[in-house]
This record gives C-alpha cells, sequence and structure tokens, in this order.
C-alpha cells in the first residue's frame, strides 16, 4: 500500500496550477505557493485561479501559501516558474530544502547569460537534490480539465521516476519515463522558438508546405543541439521533443505561435516580454554558437525579435541557404 504524498509546487501560473490539480486529483497532498496576493486571495475566496487558470476548480483541499517553509514537510518539490526567476526562486528555496529533496522541474527555458539548462541551474543551487525533468505537449487548461494528456517524465533515478507518477499521474496523465534529462529539455526549451518562426509563416501567408518544411528543419537544429549538449536523438522522437512540437507549431493557444502570428502580420506591439521563446532564442543562439551547432532558423527568430533584421530579410537569407543533405 503506498503512502500518501505531500507535493508541493512553487508557482501559480496556469502549469503550476494544473499541476496542483493533477497531483490533488492523483491523492496527493498538495501545496501551491505563490508570492501573487490575487492569486492566493482567488484561490481563497473563488477556488479558482482567475488571473491564469480561469474556470478551473480548485479543490479546497489544495492549500495555497506566500510562505515557503511548507517545503520541508514535502516528499516532492515540483517548479514551475518562469525559466529567467529560476535561479533566484531556487536559492530563495535553498535553505528551506532538505538535501534529500527530490525537485521535478516542469519549466522550459535557457538561462540568459550563463546559457544553463534548468537542471543544471538547480545542480549548481542544491547539488544533492535528485531531479526529474517533466515536459510534454502539455496545455495546461486542457490538462486540468482532465482531458487525456501524455507527458515526459526523464530522470536518472528510476526510483523516483515511480514515486512522481505515483504522486502526479493518472489515467488522465500519463507518464512515460525517459533516462535522459538533456534532450528532454533542449526540445521543451527551443521548439518554444521554432513555435515562433511557425507563428511568422503563418502570419506571412507562406502556407503549409512552408510550415511543414520549418518543423522538420527546426526539428534537425534541436537534435544538433542536444547532441552537442550529451543529450539522444531518440529521446526528441518522443514526446518532448516531437510532441511538443506539434502542439506548439500548429495551435493558436500557443503563446510563442501566437506571437509570430502577430510579429509575420507586421505588428510591432507585441507582448513578447511574456514569451518565454523570445528569451530562449536568445540563449539559444548563443549556446549554438558557443558549441558550433548550425541552428539558422532559431537564428533567425533571434535577430527578428531583437530587431536587427526585418522578417522579410530573414526569409530571404533562409530561402537563400545552399541545398545538402537532411542531417
Amino acid at each position: 500500500m503506498h503512502q500518501e504524498s505531500q507535493v508541493g509546487v512553487i508557482g501559480a501560473g496556469a502549469w503550476g496550477t494544473a499541476l496542483a490539480i493533477l497531483a490533488n486529483r492523483a491523492g496527493s497532498r498538495t501545496t501551491l505557493w505563490t508570492r501573487n496576493a490575487q492569486v492566493i486571495e482567488s484561490i481563497h475566496d473563488r477556488r479558482e485561479n482567475a488571473q491564469y487558470l480561469p474556470d478551473q476548480f480548485i479543490d479546497p483541499a489544495i492549500t495555497v501559501t506566500d510562505d515557503q517553509s511548507f517545503v520541508s514537510a514535502c516528499d516532492l518539490l515540483v517548479l514551475t516558474i518562469p525559466a529567467q526567476s529560476m535561479r533566484a526562486v531556487a536559492i530563495s528555496l535553498s535553505d528551506a530544502v532538505p538535501a534529500d529533496l527530490p525537485i521535478i522541474v516542469a519549466t522550459k527555458g535557457i538561462e540568459r547569460g550563463s546559457l544553463m539548462l534548468m537542471s543544471e541551474v538547480i545542480q549548481s543551487i542544491l547539488p544533492h537534490n535528485p531531479y526529474a525533468i517533466l515536459s510534454g505537449p502539455n496545455f495546461a487548461h486542457a490538462a486540468a480539465s482532465g482531458q487525456p494528456t501524455a507527458t515526459t517524465l526523464a530522470t536518472r533515478h528510476s526510483s523516483l521516476a515511480e514515486k512522481v507518477s505515483f504522486a502526479m499521474g493518472g489515467k488522465y496523465f500519463r507518464m512515460y519515463m525517459s533516462d535522459d534529462p538533456i534532450s528532454t529539455q533542449i526540445g521543451g526549451a527551443v521548439k518554444n522558438v521554432l513555435a515562433i518562426a511557425c507563428g511568422i509563416v503563418a502570419g506571412r501567408g507562406l502556407g503549409e508546405n512552408a510550415r511543414a518544411a520549418l518543423i522538420t528543419r527546426g526539428l534537425v537544429e534541436i537534435t544538433r543541439l542536444a547532441k552537442a549538449k550529451g543529450g539522444r536523438e531518440d529521446t526528441l522522437m518522443g514526446l518532448s521533443g516531437l510532441g511538443d512540437i506539434m502542439l506548439s507549431c500548429s495551435s493558436p493557444t500557443s503563446r510563442n505561435y501566437a506571437l509570430g502570428v502577430a510579429i509575420g502580420q507586421g505588428s510591432k506591439q507585441h507582448s513578447g516580454q511574456l514569451t518565454e521563446g523570445v528569451a530562449t532564442a536568445e540563449s539559444v543562439t548563443q549556446l549554438a554558437h558557443k558549441l558550433g551547432v548550425a541552428m539558422p532558423i532559431a537564428s533567425a527568430v533571434h535577430a527578428i525579435l531583437a530587431g536587427t533584421v526585418e522578417v522579410e530579410v530573414a526569409i530571404e537569407k533562409l530561402l537563400e541557404r545552399p541545398m545538402g543533405g537532411e542531417g
């Protein structure tokens, strides 16, 4: 008989709130942490996160707090804060986190400046804590509402995979195990950049052939970067690679795709600051350069976002690249 797990979720955005709902649904005692007083009030008073995940009921059994001390009693700690805030939050948590508490990273991105993956950020601050990466084609609202959802859980600790699956998984939230956290993270991060590119193609009206080509060549770029970081190619044929790309590169619900559409249609006033793919485009381009990996699509997206090249010029440059082998 399994003992009931105590799951803590750090970050009450859409995905953090959804994961708290899923952990509660799986039978775990669940606490959701946020500094956002409006979110805390909304959950206390109305049992919904009106700001980030409206119209989703949050069970009264889910505790919401702004006090980090609760983490010392957790069996699992799930981190869902934005990638560029990961380091600061991990540092603030470090005094309260026991050395054996498993950390589940459910954030997609690469840190600006250091060019670190989220696992590398966590390991630099909490070096003794086992960790797992949760990443896949997962829109928060669909997962929270009980629609069938599958995700990759990548860890080198097989006992941790079983523990997380029991504490958070279920019939409609299926976890598929991997021992390749590197490729799992590269796929989850870089697909945001590719989604912006696909949105630009849609906004420009360049057609479905162009988008299919872009997704395929984008997957080649992601694979190159993952292998250069020590990851495996086969991982990217799974949920955290191809699956996530399929979802994010074709759905208007994807913020990155929607941002690309707006840019493709000529908008200069876009919500790029709120979109993780913007920061990731810069970090990916710099990391690719550092590792000697050719990533022309990611570089073009970064140049467009930085305002150093016009959309038409970037597209022309991509079309003028010499044709070669598919690898």
